[in-house]
């Protein structure tokens, strides 16, 4: 039997009166090093309770294939946890929403063309099977009743939003239980879903928003539906997140405070949405299209109560003075303090001076993740070697012509999400996602040129996380690059070669020991996609920085080999978080892919600029 209860609107815990007071902390957003920092501040602000999705993109990045090491190790941040003295909600999705790509969900699924995701599909059961018969085994045994952390499991997420069927929960249901998950079990939706969210037998509905009206909205709902369920809300959201080429998101400490005493008011529990957001590393971002696309920046810093380098704010200083007053009206007290280090930035910029660069043909031959085509496919359509796929960065297109090309180059239809079309390396034009053309006019001349390398690459900028229950049909269509005939003046152009940029830590490792780097005065102006590579020294164990992106187009950095994630000039971003620990006393590199041509400098500052 669960050990965490309810009756007559209240949660009971082994039999007694509980509340749940609890943070969003995502384990796959933070480095290893800084979980502990981060999970103590969230204690000391007087929560008794951490809560965290779990991406299966990441943890099976190929189908049958899985990891859970390094920043993956989820058993390690549970069991950190519960050495802090914290309970655990485990939202193991397999979807997950989360401003992350594809909702968690992971992109060799739309390698079936017929794949409907989050229903009841054959294709799509299989794969959620397979991946929770390894992931809930791998965590059965930290759940309270055996001694563990993990005080409720969540089923799915936000599913009202995406459906009113709850027959595709019955079944996510069906294979937590024989999965070994004993615990209370609930599902979160929205003020817009919550008059037609699925309620389930046996599973706690839990509301997600961010004003009084919307909180109550769904309160109102549980609250007629049994006179037994306690309120909770289970994602209170303390932010927003931002997309490339708008504002940066805001919300104030107001908004927070007025929403959270409602909330107390009530005798209800709460889990606030983030508590500590942290960082979407390398390519992990998702994206929105309610009216129209939009990928979201690097950082998830969510103007969360604490900041995207941990940071305590005026909004955790509220959230700990409103819970400790809550506690005690309930006759208790915060007993765990600040950890002493709160502020791990460093003081003093570091200028780095890229001296080296790789241009785009020695940076293609170092891709190992090739095949061909007749015409070009969607990225996830592609194998590559022992069955590996591409599901993040970039994928080319390559043809090699007998002639300098001139004329029209159409590409298939809508491109997913920006192209750039090279000849010989160098740029020649630009199409994007919301391009009305899809076309570029070929002008190049050279007389003394035997034959031409052409390349389209193509940048997948991340996919959609959520959909609405008009639009569903949306998330079978997350597919990647472009497919069909690319034709040049109306002659489509056969047989391609495929090279999945995908930037994974091998191939980070090859480029980085490469010979082929060249010294920046010698290489001249480079034009077209490229990787500049600097190297430079700290004296000490280093702190935390902020790589300043300014002068700068678009691309990703790596650090000592660890991708950080994008920058892209139309911000709201301007800077990308460095943690300390990726690091090192001594020798680091940083190495630039920029997309549209670079500068030769920039910046370990020590401040962040989000917008």
């Amino acid at each position: 039997m669960a050990a965490l209860s309810f009756k007559r609107r209240e949660f009971l815990l082994d039999g007694q009166p509980f509340r749940i007071f609890s943070g969003a902390i995502h384990y796959f957003r933070v480095v290893p090093e800084y979980w502990q920092d981060r999970l103590e501040k969230a204690r000391a602000c007087g929560l008794n309770t951490v809560e965290t999705y779990v991406p299966w993109n990441l943890h099976e990045p190929k189908p049958g294939h899985f990891q859970h090491d390094g920043i993956l190790d989820l058993r390690k941040f549970i069991k950190m946890a519960a050495d802090l003295g914290l309970f655990v909600i485990f939202r193991p999705g397999p979807y997950i929403c989360s401003e992350w790509d594809f909702g968690g969900l992971p992109s060799w699924l739309l390698a079936d063309p017929q794949m409907r995701v989050r229903s009841n599909y054959p294709g799509y059961q299989r794969a959620v099977e397979r991946y929770f018969g390894w992931l809930l085994p791998h965590i059965a045994d930290l759940q309270y009743s055996r001694g563990g952390p993990i005080i409720a499991v969540q089923v799915e997420n936000e599913y009202g939003s995406f459906s009113d069927d709850p027959a595709h929960l019955e079944f996510i249901k069906d294979i937590l239980l024989t999965n070994q998950i004993t615990e209370l079990l609930v599902t979160s939706d929205n003020e817009s879903a919550s008059k037609t969210a699925p309620f389930l037998n046996g599973v706690l509905p839990t509301a997600n928003g961010q004003t009084v009206e919307e909180v109550k909205a769904s309160f109102d709902r549980i609250a007629e539906t049994s006179p037994e369920y306690p309120l909770m809300v289970m994602e209170f959201w303390t932010g927003w997140f931002d997309h490339w080429g708008y504002p940066h998101e805001t919300r104030g400490v107001d908004v927070v405070e007025r929403t959270l005493r409602y909330v107390l008011q009530h005798d209800a529990s709460v889990n606030f949405y983030m508590f500590h957001g942290g960082t979407n590393f390398g390519f992990t971002a998702g994206a929105l299209n309610l009216s129209r696309y939009k990928p979201d920046v690097t950082s998830y810093d969510y103007d969360a109560p604490l900041s995207e380098d941990g940071q305590m704010t005026d909004k955790s200083r509220k959230i700990k003075e409103i819970v400790e007053e809550e506690l005690g009206k309930l006759g208790l007290k915060n007993g765990a303090s600040l950890p002493v280090d709160q502020n791990n930035r460093a003081t003093k910029p570091v200028r780095i001076r890229f001296n080296h660069v790789m241009n785009w043909s020695n940076l293609t031959a170092a891709v190992t993740k090739t095949t061909s085509s007749a015409h070009p496919q969607y990225m996830e359509t592609y194998t590559y070697g022992t069955h590996d796929v591409q599901s993040f960065g970039y994928i080319v297109y390559r043809k090699v012509l007998e002639h300098t090309p001139r004329g029209r180059l159409a590409l298939p239809g809508v491109v997913r999400d920006r192209a750039t079309v090279l000849v010989n390396g160098d740029p020649v034009g630009q199409v994007t996602w919301d391009s009305e053309d899809p076309s570029v006019e070929l002008d190049k001349t050279d007389p003394d040129q035997v034959d031409s390398v052409l390349d389209v690459v193509v940048e997948n900028l991340g996919r959609v996380n959520y959909t609405t229950k008009d639009n569903q049909a949306m998330l079978n269509s997350q597919r990647k690059g472009i497919s069909g005939e690319i034709r040049l003046d109306g002659t489509a152009l056969s047989n391609w070669k495929v090279l999945a940029l995908d930037f994974n830590s091998e191939f980070t490792s090859t480029i980085q020991e490469s010979t082929s780097w060249e010294d920046v005065l010698e290489a001249g102006v480079v034009k077209g996609p490229a990787l500049f590579k600097a190297t430079f020294f700290l004296e000490e164990q280093p702190k935390d920085y902020f790589i300043q992106t300014v002068g700068w187009k678009k691309g990703i950095i790596l650090v000592n080999g660890f991708n950080i994630g994008r920058y892209w000039s139309v911000g709201p971003q301007k800077t990308l978080y460095v943690p300390g620990p990726l690091l090192r006393a001594g020798e680091n590199v940083v190495v630039v892919f920029e997309e549209d041509g670079g500068t030769g400098e920039m910046t370990l500052g020590t401040e962040p600029c989000l917008g």
